[in-house]
């Protein structure tokens, strides 16, 4: 039974990642059609983020009460109906209102599903499991592509996509016996959750390196939400690429976290959470330089994949080390504000560039990739000395 409901998670995870790469994937064909500004995805991209961020912070108390499997089949649904509701929409306002739901219900699954995994499942899993969502977040820009080149058009794309939601909505229902047979498992915890006291928000920030591990996750999430939402958009307007082919071009980004975290599973056997940032952040930088490169579509697709296997292990990697940094006793709090702070990172980052890209140039990604990046690596390694200068104070 353990193994079956593992499964059912994987395909939650495999949902998650079908929406997320939708919007920047379509945008330069709706951007056209609604007779709006391309920034102007950023606005749908923040509305999203900031119902991501509500709904996260509200994860532990609905878990608490629901448990995770009905917060994960309500969430599902709520992103089932947004999605049908975007391929209905005919107006940007409509768009934006639509939004405000998919953020609300992402957020709940994603805080809760995390959490449920890190208590009661391997290492490995949680690489592997955000691989699902990689599969799911590679599959949506061919899904769009399909809609696209044969006529359908992106209220189709997104049409398909709410079809497959709702359908794991009804397979989400079906398992709900499955969670509640974990829970009585569970010794000291609610269906997932810890029964302790939680830390208050002030009481986390006092905790040396939380503050750096915060600003790390901001950037590692803007770094790969503005990369996920400009890569269609870069290509078409830099290199003169068509907008179909973009949309395909695009998912090679999501293609790259999705190996990537397939072997990352693997990898975590020989190397520690450290070493598998500092590997995938290494990566990153590859790729950037390669998106960088005056060579077109030669540099900039080769650049895309490794930018997205470098971006592979480290939202696993940091999510899985926090306990080893911070302590067990500590570590469902602080996941819990890495991901509000991942959040608001995905929110305020992409419409920034969005910004930049309508008033300066989209020519810009690159750079300001890679100065997301260069914060990224100064903040987590900040705060792994901070971690290691306080488990010596409480050893000394």
């Amino acid at each position: 039974m353990i193994h079956l409901l593992l499964m059912i998670i994987y395909l939650a995870f495999i949902s998650l990642g079908l929406p997320d790469s939708l919007l920047g994937s379509a945008w330069p064909t709706m951007y056209q059609e609604f007779s709006v500004p391309v920034s102007y995805a950023g606005g749908i991209s923040m509305i999203i983020a900031v119902g991501t961020i509500i709904s996260s912070l509200q994860s532990d108390r609905l878990t608490r009460k629901f448990g995770t499997g009905k917060v994960t089949a309500a969430s599902v649904l709520m992103t089932a109906a947004a999605l049908f509701g975007f391929s209905i929409s005919h107006s940007y306002v409509a768009l934006c209102l639509w939004a405000v739901p998919y953020g609300l219900g992402a957020g709940s699954v994603d805080a809760s599903l995390n959490n449920y995994v890190a208590l009661h499942y391997a290492s490995r899993h949680m690489s592997w499991l955000h691989c699902m969502w990689g599969v799911g977040a590679s599959l949506g820009p061919y899904i769009m592509g399909y809609a696209l080149t044969g006529g359908q058009g992106w209220n189709m794309g997104y049409r398909y996509i709410s079809i497959l939601q709702a359908a794991l909505t009804a397979i989400l229902i079906f398992s709900l016996p499955l969670w509640k047979k974990q829970k009585n498992n569970d010794v000291g915890q609610v269906d997932g959750e810890t029964t302790a006291k939680p830390l208050s928000l002030r009481q986390i920030i006092r905790i040396p390196g939380t503050k750096e591990i915060m600003a790390a996750f901001f950037c590692y999430c803007a770094l790969e939400q503005t990369a996920g939402l400009w890569a269609s958009s870069y290509l078409v307007l830099r290199w003169g690429l068509p907008t179909e082919t973009a949309a395909g071009f695009a998912s090679l980004f999501f293609i790259g976290i999705t190996a990537g975290r397939a072997f990352s599973g693997f990898l975590t056997i020989k190397l520690n959470d450290t070493q598998m940032i500092r590997l995938g952040q290494g990566f990153i930088l590859f790729g950037i330089v390669l998106l960088l490169l005056p060579f077109g579509s030669g540099s900039s697709l080769p650049g895309l994949i490794l930018t997205g296997l470098g971006c592979a292990p480290v939202y696993p990697s940091i999510i899985h080390s926090t306990p080893e940094h911070f302590g067990a006793d500590k570590s469902q709090a602080m996941i819990g504000v890495q991901m509000a702070s991942a959040y608001v990172g995905t929110c305020f980052m992409p419409p920034i560039f969005g910004f930049i890209a309508n008033h300066i140039s989209v020519f810009l990604l690159p750079v300001y990739l890679l100065v997301i990046l260069v914060v990224m690596v100064v903040m987590h390694e900040k705060m792994l000395s901070k971690a290691a200068a306080n488990q010596k104070g409480h050893l000394g």
